[in-house]
């Protein structure tokens, strides 16, 4: 096959661009900023201009391609008003099928996020067969925003599009620009790390998810929802990995209801004294919060997908990697204020 990957200078489109060749696919990697583009040219891939806002640049970046992977799915940064980023997700949402809609493509994968499925009702691990017949009552906009994501996802599939989700687990690795799961292991080793929310996460290496995504684009078949996973950890234990890692002072758990007041103090700060955008923003506390084991067995049992890499060396490669990029500030041993 033909594979177009949909975002691939960020940090999971750059894994995921990488795998089709190795298994024996050809790769067209769309980019939206010109800048980036340095960061494909050890990528063997046909590089391809588009944006999520220009429908006729999506559909001239897929032509020739037998299927597509949508890693570039907006998410909510900047703290706005819920109605905007719910608008913005949807039009960036519909610009997409509306790009693949006159193709002849086999497959169309979107690339979910765990946050979107609901918590299981008999308290086991996920196995995301279950999804929310209305709206979630959190009205946090990452949550609404990746449950509208999905939503859509298996609206078109039913009007016959050939359309699948995989969904990974939180996402350790390279290419990370530091700004996503990736911060944890940069503040932590920079010594800036303010702390975590407690919960339960599933945790997986970018390489296993790269691997899990394209065998969802091989053979999962349209309308279906694959977990790509690694290992179900509390909050608590992969802030103590990260922490080996880095050689820092383990963190401390933040309240819940402290978290939020610290953010919502931030997010003021942010929108009416033209203060820094939130450290301790409201999506980063749904993530920790919020988060729950998975099972990823249908995977396994479908697709023939199983993790390889363990967390602890996930972990060693995304510190090996900021690393490189000197974004490790020497000598960091002592926090900074919030």
């Amino acid at each position: 096959m033909r594979i177009a990957v949909v975002g691939a200078t960020g940090m999971l489109g750059h894994h995921v661009a990488r795998e089709p060749h190795r298994a024996g696919h050809d790769v067209i990697a769309l980019y939206r900023n010109p800048k980036l583009l340095e960061s494909l040219k050890d990528v063997d891939c046909e590089p391809r201009q588009a944006d999520l806002e220009d429908v006729n640049s999506l559909r001239r970046s897929f032509r020739g391609a037998d299927a597509v992977i949508h890693c570039a799915a907006y998410y909510p940064g900047a703290p706005k008003p819920l109605a905007e980023e719910m608008q913005t997700a949807t039009r960036l949402t519909e610009n997409f099928y509306a790009a693949c809609a006159d193709l002849p493509l086999k497959k169309i994968v979107y690339v979910g996020a765990a946050i979107a499925l609901p918590k299981s009702r008999d308290g086991q691990p996920s196995d995301g067969s279950q999804s929310y017949l209305k709206p979630p009552k959190d009205k946090n906009s990452y949550l609404q925003v990746k449950w509208a994501q999905d939503a859509m996802a298996l609206r078109f599939a039913g009007e016959g599009m050939p359309v699948v989700i995989g969904v990974p687990s939180m996402t350790f690795g390279e290419y990370d620009p530091g700004n996503s799961t990736g911060r944890f292991v940069l503040e932590m080793a920079n010594r800036t790390f303010p702390g975590y929310v407690s919960g339960k996460r599933n945790v997986v290496y970018a390489g296993d998810a790269r691997r899990g995504l394209v065998r969802v684009c091989e053979d999962g078949p349209p309308g279906e929802r694959y977990l790509i996973t690694g290992e179900n950890l509390t909050v608590q234990q992969l802030m103590a990995k990260i922490a080996s890692a880095t050689g820092a002072p383990e963190p401390k758990a933040i309240p819940l209801a402290g978290a939020k007041l610290l953010s919502e103090w931030q997010t003021l700060r942010y929108k009416y004294l033209h203060g820094p955008v939130p450290k301790v923003s409201a999506s980063a506390i749904a993530v920790m919060s919020s988060g729950q084991y998975l099972d990823g067995s249908k995977a396994e049992r479908d697709l023939g997908y199983r993790p390889e890499v363990s967390i602890d060396e996930a972990i060693r490669r995304t510190l090996e990697w900021f690393k490189a990029q000197r974004m490790v500030q020497p000598n960091s041993n002592s926090a900074k204020a919030i």
